[in-house]
């Protein structure tokens, strides 16, 4: 008797598998290894987050399932939180859910705007998750280049515009590139969006990650409520990369799709997690902005070792979250010099094909999980690694 195997659906082998696992792997499989791949902070969340759930399991309720949307205390603070830092009022037109960090509300606006054969325009380079779940959802990512420091290109997103788009992706400040848009650059996207009658989609989960450059959030345009789509995280700014939770600010006509689809994928974000997020909101961005300086000095380390490097390295003006996404002068394939750097010389950062970057050597460097003591070696062993590959 002949046994076929089950397939695997088409769909999902068209998409690409997540690289930072296979980085993790591979530093796994070589102890000693130092990481300047996945884009995580130092820190954990503040005090106030621990004592927010001292008591969580003392009250029988807290088992039970939340409300989709969110805790109507969390969702209070954020409420706040967006008026007083974004400039994003929340109303008639406007509502806000909890979700289960920053991806899961890309995938919900996903879900409530999109159908099969859709496009969603991704600026290169982009956010491979994001990538990922286009693809999934059986859309088109339709790339659209950026200029050569990262910054958007609106002429080009402009032309990219056709019948099938139904959104253009902002990630400001951005992964990977820590490239930050300017007002008018987003301005101008927003406006792109409310002409054609679709959605901008901005993700701003690095919003408090910047040097020297300042935050703009599109939503906080006169008359945006239709069109735009605000995307954050706690994930990065308190330290809660592992408690997964962040927020969607949506379109009012969109919350009923929203909700079903949350409802479907999650039912509400961890109900535990939601508490320790009222603590670290009523601690406030302030406890964020304190462990800046830090990363402002280990992003410093990092860039004055690279300058040792200026002949067969290009480093873009980077103003925003951890990131710096160089270009190496040479032939090879990103993920080939990304192995051997971490096999030969026990540093580990994540290969730019990752982010649609497949002509040319790039390599993204994330910093934030550095201590300045750790950010001298890595840096140290990564300009080594890469004369090194190049000069071979």
């Amino acid at each position: 008797m002949t046994k076929h195997r089950p397939k695997v659906s088409r769909r999902m082998s068209a998409v690409q598998a997540p690289i930072i696992p296979v980085i993790a792997e591979l530093i796994r499989s070589h102890p000693g290894t130092i990481s300047l791949g996945q884009g995580v902070v130092f820190y954990g969340p503040p005090a106030a987050a621990h004592e927010a759930i001292r008591g969580f399991f003392a009250k029988p309720e807290n088992q039970k399932y939340g409300p989709v949307q969110g805790m109507s205390r969390l969702l209070e603070l954020i409420e706040r939180k967006l008026a007083a830092e974004n400039g994003i009022r929340v109303g008639a037109e406007r509502r806000i859910v909890v979700t289960a960090g920053g991806n899961m509300g890309f995938l919900n606006a996903l879900f409530a705007i999109a159908d099969p054969g859709d496009e969603i325009i991704l600026p290169l380079p982009y956010y491979f998750n994001q990538e990922m779940a286009i693809r999934m959802l059986n859309c088109t990512p339709v790339f659209v280049p950026t200029d050569e420091n990262y910054q958007l290109r609106t002429d080009l997103i402009r032309a990219a515009v056709n019948d099938r788009t139904r959104a253009i992706v902002t990630i400001s400040p951005n992964n990977p590139s820590g490239a930050v848009y300017s007002e008018d650059a987003l301005r101008t996207v927003n406006a792109i969006c409310r002409e054609h009658g679709i959605y901008h989609i901005s993700d701003e989960a690095y919003e408090y990650f910047t040097y020297g450059a300042k935050h703009f959030s599109p939503a906080s345009v006169q008359n945006s409520e239709p069109h735009t789509i605000s995307l954050f995280s706690l994930s990065k700014a308190y330290g809660f990369a592992s408690w997964r939770i962040g927020y969607m600010v949506i379109p009012e006509h969109l919350y009923e799709a929203v909700l079903k689809a949350q409802d479907t994928n999650l039912i509400c974000a961890p109900s535990i997690s939601q508490h320790a997020a009222v603590g670290a909101l009523e601690t406030g961005s302030g406890y964020c902005r304190e462990k800046l300086e830090t990363i402002g000095r280990v992003r410093e380390i990092v860039l004055d070792g690279l300058r040792n490097l200026a002949d067969i390295c290009r480093v873009p003006e980077a103003q925003g979250a951890f990131y710096l996404l160089l270009k190496l002068d040479t032939e090879l394939d990103s993920m080939m010099v990304a192995e051997r750097l971490i096999r030969e010389h026990k540093v580990a950062v994540i290969p730019g094909k990752a982010f649609g970057l497949e002509t040319g050597c790039y390599l993204r460097v994330a910093y934030g999980a550095l201590e300045p003591e750790t950010a001298a070696e890595g840096t140290r062993r990564l300009v080594g690694g890469l004369r090194a590959v190049v000069d071979a």
